[in-house]
This record gives structure tokens, C-alpha cells and sequence, in this order.
């Protein structure tokens, strides 16, 4: 019914070889691979553009694709994976970013169902209520508005949508019907996977940094679902490692 696939890249900027840095005694991008196959996914696949990755995800019996080094960012990789085993157009991929080791299998299922049960849209993602007023005004949290059916207007590292009137107590009780936090996981439809690879990067995309900024931009449709539940930390720090591996060690020390 649909597939997932990890892309994971060596070279990041803040916490080099991030893939393989260990928490709670694997390798990050073990703990991923797991959450994808609590999913009932036909396939999951990794794609990388270093042998060492490699190396480590098929010693955990994890399927890998190798890829060009020059993509920007992982829906290329995607992309590449797709054309080269001659996906069709409809068929649909989840994207699973290498840095969610605690993703809630839920969610990626949720994600793939949401673009599953709306046809005419070409992207599935999620996103979760502000729970307060840092959040709201921290750039590292991206938020969403959407359409009365639950499309993407707009995606922004800013407090959208700006209350004219100061953000006082009315104000933070409406912001919960207006905003939302926006999840960094997509289900795509490998057409629009391929469009949006082929798209140059578009001025509010360079902006603000946001890739989905291109994708509204060249008319795409993305739906909106909200999160049946908050996922755990992803990992861009050296302090987000220590979060994610504290909630690991959390989660396997209930079961």
C-alpha cells in the first residue's frame, strides 16, 4: 500500500556522521529503522550517500540504497531511489528523516493514511497544537495555517498568523484554532515526488528555509492532518541527543 523510505546523510553541519551516533547502545539510524517496521509498510528502505551508513544498516538486515552525494536534501534522495526501482507516479512513499529516532510508528502510519484517503491531494503531513508561547515565537518550530479542508496555506519559522491585537490571554486561547506546529514527516505521491525534485528552489523557500514553501509555491497540494500524538525529540544537537536518548531509554525500560 505504501513504502517508507530513511534518507541519511553522514556530512551534517552540526553533528557530523549523525546517522550512526550511538543512543541507548545502537546506532540512531537503528532506532529509525525500527519505528518503520512497527509500520505495515511493503517495504523500507535506507538511503544513503556514504559506505559507512551502509555498512552499519545492512549489518542490522536493513535494506539500503546508495545515491548521488550532490542532493541537497533528502526528497532527492527519495526521488532517486524512486526512478531507479520504476515506482509509479501514484504509488506512495513516506518519508522518514534519519533523525527521528523517536517518530511514533503511529504518526508515520497516520501520514501515509492521510494521503491514502485524500486523493486529489499530492502530499500528506502532520502537525500538532502550540502548547505555549515559546513555541510559538521560536524560529526552530515551523508552523502551519490551512484552508477550511485542511490544506497548507502557508509554512513559516514565525508566529503566524500575526494577531494584530497584542497576544494576550484571548489571544493564546485562539491560537490553538488558528496554528499549529508543523511535524517534519510526509507521505508523497511519487508523481509530485518526481515534480518537486525537478523544481528549482523558490525565493520564499530560500528564505525562510523550508522546502514545503516550494512545493506551495508550484501549486502543489499538501493535507494537513493533526498528530494523534506528539512525537518524541528529534536530534539536530548535541542536547537533542541526550533528549532522544533519555526518552529511548525511557520507552525500553516500560516495555
Amino acid at each position: 500500500m505504501y513504502r517508507i523510505v530513511i534518507p541519511a546523510r553522514y556530512a551534517s553541519t552540526r553533528l557530523p556522521g549523525k546517522p550512526l551516533l550511538p543512543l541507548a547502545g545502537r546506532p540512531m539510524i537503528a532506532w529509525v529503522h525500527d519505528r518503520a517496521l512497527a509500520c505495515s509498510a511493503d517495504e523500507v528502505i535506507i538511503a544513503t550517500d556514504d559506505e559507512r551508513i551502509c555498512v552499519v544498516a545492512e549489518a542490522f538486515g536493513a535494506s539500503v540504497e546508495m545515491t548521488a552525494v550532490e542532493h541537497a536534501s533528502g526528497t532527492d534522495r527519495i526521488a532517486e531511489v524512486a526512478t531507479r526501482r520504476s515506482w509509479l507516479d501514484q504509488d506512495i512513499v513516506v518519508n522518514l528523516q534519519g533523525d527521528e529516532p523517536s517518530m511514533p510508528a503511529e504518526l508515520i502510519e497516520q501520514v501515509a493514511m492521510l494521503l491514502i484517503d485524500h486523493s486529489e491531494a499530492d502530499i500528506a503531513t502532520l502537525a500538532t497544537p502550540i502548547e505555549h508561547r515559546d513555541e510559538y515565537f521560536d524560529q526552530n518550530a515551523v508552523k502551519v495555517v490551512t484552508d477550511l479542508q485542511g490544506r497548507g496555506l502557508y509554512f513559516s519559522r514565525a508566529p503566524i498568523p500575526w494577531f494584530r491585537d497584542q497576544l494576550g490571554p484571548d489571544g493564546l486561547d485562539l491560537l490553538p484554532t488558528v496554528a499549529r506546529r508543523h511535524l517534519g514527516i510526509y507521505a508523497y505521491r511519487v508523481g509530485a515526488l518526481r515534480r518537486l525534485a525537478s523544481m528549482v528552489p523558490t525565493p520564499l523557500e530560500q528564505v525562510e528555509k523550508l522546502e514545503q514553501l516550494r512545493m506551495l509555491a508550484h501549486g502543489l497540494r499538501i493535507q494537513v492532518g493533526e498528530a494523534t500524538c506528539r512525537p518524541g525529540p528529534d536530534v539536530n544537537t548535541v542536547e537533542d541527543l541526550a533528549r532522544a536518548a533519555a526518552a529511548i531509554e525511557r520507552s525500553v525500560g516500560t516495555r
